[in-house]
């Protein structure tokens, strides 16, 4: 079989090579690129919020408003939600118990 030889692609290095500092084209393209990131991420923070702020206006209606849920509250803070469904002993209540002892 035949080798074949592949041509060299990259040239060898002779010399050590200095740092070439980037050209004013290449600084405005970072800038260009930068700003583009920073814009593209000030944006997605505001589609972020807005959707927050939908999703918690949505919540709000669907509650009835943000007094709803304080008027819910002080109802069932008479009453105790285990006693309610059986599961503990109902409390007894300095006012429920005044009017039992009058009742006698």
């Amino acid at each position: 079989m035949a080798q074949t030889t592949q041509p060299n692609l990259v040239r060898p290095v002779a010399a050590p090579q200095h740092y070439a500092p980037p050209s004013s084209r290449e600084l405005r393209a970072q800038a260009v690129h930068r700003l583009q990131i920073g814009l593209a991420g000030l944006a997605g923070m505001l589609l972020l919020v807005g959707l927050a702020n939908i999703i918690m206006s949505r919540a709000q209606l669907s509650n009835g408003g943000p007094g709803a849920s304080a008027e819910l509250s002080k109802g069932s803070s008479a009453s105790d939600p285990l006693a309610d469904i059986g599961v503990a002993p109902a409390a007894v209540s300095s006012g429920t118990e005044a009017a039992k002892k009058s009742a006698r």
